[in-house]
């Protein structure tokens, strides 16, 4: 029997197959659409998913009085191992490291790698596999090393590298072979080697490497990642004590009192760092997919609904024939089942068509269908029957219980087409369309913002470089010659030696009082490490005094430069008052820098924090340097970057030339923003779709269905202009209600998502403005379309039709 209706109802799509190909076009770029979001949200909930006992891993996390104090991520060095040896009834294991980047090479092959210093408890703690080598002794030996096997591929061609030895490079510019003890079989995305998404560590050297690289993991060092795994059963809470009493037995009081240690499951830490950016992120994503599957579903059943009033005579012809009304209500319903079916399936082939395209909208990889869990199969075949039901339902229940003279008299008496019920569902559209359209102008103007000359400093042209190590007073002085050589370079009109660029990342913070002034008041400042032409090469303008001194061969240690922000802080109204005088370290025993000059506010980091107090030293005064940056003169940028990467090598030869210009580290920054602007985009343009999809059949239909009316009034002297604006009246008050209701919501939406930002962009009237005249107009063009063909129509053919 259900084949019987399936038959039926395919041979229905067959005979009108316009209104099935728009039905199930629509409906299917909504699901597949919905199939990317999922996918993509499902990916980013497995992060995680494969750690060894998962569900009890957590990492330590810092909540600092003075947020400029220390990271929020990091703790002491010596605290997690502690609450193990000291609390093994709550604490099962623990695993620390200490992130570093530097070159590693292997004969010719040379590359700048992000390393991992840490426990030798890595592999055992959280389940990692070894593809080659013993896990037990891999992270002993002082010199040993366990990198992935796409670093062994990299490097050897091959993953059998066991015995194997890799260069790796130090800070104060010395060079060590490593012996490979291990290859680590392909793992999961995790938050242990991937703390954050600014770089995958795949190489791993144990805890006894870190003299190697002058570092420690003492209780003076508030900068270690540390993790433990809690023994089962424990709750977190209960290591609240145990820490603050580790804290004040080791730590100073002054450090101690200033922060409050606290753990976080690595889940919950992957979805709250950064200011839970990439909850938000999903959340977001999830809004807009749920919005474009409801149109897509609306459109498909509206479709359904006005479609189903042409088939009356087909029923009551068929309720003569013996039919019975729930043969009937089991009919329409297989059909519109059949019509989602073949709509999922569609959209199961677009999904497969277009993961490469989202792959790169989204930047991540999405999973291909064969890849997610069994129970996808079920929530499919949920949807199919939801939708199916939902559309189905008033044809199959309503339709089928009208008596059969008036079905096959065509008399609809109390249903009167429901459309009421229609316009409320094609309003709906409407505004849905106005909320995303809208939505997508505003997230690209904020994103926009983020890339604007408003960041106090000149991006254009800017390029940097990360440089080999040497962290010592010959280092410096190496470092600047080589800057010299480059200034020399025509295609060169600036260059600069720092620790930092304009990304968030800056060495760490300082203390500082006005020598006369009461310490308690103390200002927490980020401290940058730069030489004197850092100013110059990002023009990033000196309000006050000078950047240090030029030209070069600055040798003054005792000097610094500020911002207005920690000029204002420190009680100077007026950066010009600042300049000679002296801001003193907390911890400095009385030590007092001279302020040299004041630089204008600029972001450092991201526009979702204010401008903080910023204190500049100079490279010699810590003789730390990670990158050189270049200000280009504008030209052939292919010829600029071949001089430069010429000079790069015969001045550091074996070290690579990796670099960023300025617009592509701001994109680092932003990059859940600008992943959620072209998400949005994309969103946009399936809305338009889906509701031009559904006002092109509806107003298909409303043509056929008022045919003969189309030939009496043009036979009684109308013209096309009163025909057309016979159908145009019939959308206007629903894109005026659909506009009425939907500014307020996406005005409403769109300032709780600028909420997150200090600094952000008005929303005017402009991009609701521009989403209601834009679908206005789309609407009216394929509505004019459709209606002058049919007013251009032989009366006479038109008087016929039955």
């Amino acid at each position: 029997m259900f084949k019987h209706f399936c038959r039926i109802g395919w041979r229905n799509i067959i005979r009108h197959p316009f209104y099935a190909m728009v039905s199930i076009a629509g409906l299917s770029v909504g699901i597949a659409f919905t199939l990317v979001i999922m996918a993509f949200v499902w990916n980013e909930w497995q992060v995680n998913s494969q750690l060894k006992n998962s569900t009890r891993q957590y990492i330590i996390q810092s909540k600092w009085k003075d947020a400029n104090q220390g990271f929020e991520l990091a703790t002491f060095g010596p605290l997690a191992k502690a609450l193990r040896e000291n609390y093994p009834g709550l604490v099962a294991n623990y695993y620390r490291f200490d992130g570093v980047t530097t070159i590693v090479s292997r004969q010719d092959k040379s590359f700048r790698e992000k390393l991992q210093i840490g426990d030798s408890t890595l592999l055992s703690m959280y389940g990692f596999q070894l593809l080659h080598g013993d896990e037990a002794t891999a992270l002993h030996d002082p010199f040993s090393v366990v990198i992935t096997t796409e670093i062994a591929q990299k490097y050897f061609g091959k993953t059998a590298v066991v015995g194997e030895t890799i260069t790796i490079e130090n800070f104060a510019g010395s060079k060590h072979d490593f012996i490979v003890k291990g290859v680590l079989n392909k793992y999961g995305r995790n938050t242990v080697t991937r703390l954050t998404d600014d770089g995958n560590n795949q190489v791993f050297l144990p805890l006894t490497a870190l003299p190697f690289f002058g570092r420690n993991m003492d209780w003076n060092n508030p900068f270690i990642v540390g993790m433990v795994e809690l023994q089962p059963g424990i709750q977190p809470a209960q290591l609240l004590q145990p820490m603050a009493h580790l804290l004040k037995q080791n730590v100073s009081p002054q450090l101690a009192q200033g922060v409050t240690p606290y753990l976080t499951t690595l889940n919950n830490f992957y979805f709250s760092f950064n200011n839970g950016l990439i909850k938000k992120m999903l959340y977001a994503l999830s809004g807009i997919a749920c919005f474009i599957l409801l149109m897509a579903i609306i459109n498909f059943i509206n479709m359904s609904v006005s479609r189903s009033s042409a088939r009356m005579r087909e029923i009551g012809v068929r309720k003569v024939l013996g039919s019975l009304k729930g043969q009937l209500t089991i009919q329409f319903l297989a059909e519109s089942i059949l019509l989602v079916s073949l709509s999922t399936i569609l959209a199961l082939f677009l999904y497969a068509l277009t993961a490469d395209l989202f792959t790169h909208i989204l930047g991540k990889e999405l999973p291909a269908l064969h890849e997610f869990p069994l129970y996808f199969i079920g929530v499919m075949l949920v949807l199919i029957l939801f939708v199916g039901l939902l559309a189905g339902v008033y044809p199959a229940f309503r339709l089928s219980s009208l008596p059969s003279v008036d079905s096959l008299k065509g008399k609809l008496q109390s249903v009167k087409e429901n459309s009421w019920f229609r316009r409320s569902l094609v309003a709906f559209q409407f505004a849905t369309a106005i909320i995303v359209f809208s939505g997508a102008t505003i997230i690209a103007r904020q994103v926009n913002y983020f890339f604007s000359r408003e960041l106090g400093y000149n991006k254009d042209y800017v390029v940097s470089a990360q440089l080999p190590r040497n962290w010592s007073p010959e280092g410096v002085r190496r470092m600047e010659t080589v800057r010299r050589d480059f200034t020399a370079l025509p295609q060169v009109a600036n260059a600069t030696l720092s620790y930092e660029i304009p990304d968030g990342a800056n060495i760490g913070n300082i203390t500082f009082h006005k020598p006369d002034a009461n310490a308690a008041a103390s200002i927490s400042s980020l401290v940058l490490t730069t030489d004197e032409y850092y100013a110059g090469a990002y023009n990033i303008p000196v309000v006050a005094g000078e950047f240090y001194s030029l030209p070069g061969n600055y040798t003054d240690s005792t000097k610094i430069v500020i911002n207005e922000t920690l000029a204002l802080a420190l009680g100077w109204s007026d950066a010009k008052q600042a300049v000679g005088k002296q801001a003193a370290l907390q911890d400095g025993g009385g030590f007092a820098y001279t302020i040299a000059g004041v630089v204008k506010d600029y972001h450092f980091g991201s526009m979702q924090t204010a401008i903080s107090p910023m204190a500049f030293l100079h490279v010699t005064t810590t003789n730390r340097y990670r990158y050189m940056s270049f200000r280009l003169r504008p030209g052939n940028m292919a010829d600029v970057l071949a001089a430069l990467q010429k000079q790069w090598a015969a001045a550091m030869p074996g070290a690579p030339f990796e670099y960023k210009f300025m617009d592509e580290t701001l994109q680092f920054v932003y990059r859940s923003e600008i992943q959620l602007k072209q998400a949005s985009y994309t969103a946009t343009v399936l809305a338009i779709i889906i509701v031009l999809l559904g006002i092109l059949g509806l107003v298909s239909l409303s043509i056929q269905k008022r045919t003969k009316e189309i030939g009496i009034r043009k036979v009684l002297g109308s013209s096309i202009q009163n025909i057309i604006m016979l159908f145009l009246k019939d959308f206007a008050p629903l894109m005026l209600i659909a506009a009425l209701v939907a500014c307020p919501v996406a005005w409403l939406l769109m300032k709780q998502w600028l909420s997150d930002y200090a600094y952000r962009v008005d929303i005017t009237a402009a991009p609701f403005t521009l989403a209601i005249v834009a679908l206005a107009c789309l609407t009216g063009a394929l509505i004019l379309i459709q209606t002058i063909k049919a007013a251009l129509v032989n009366p006479v053919k038109s008087l016929r039709t039955e």
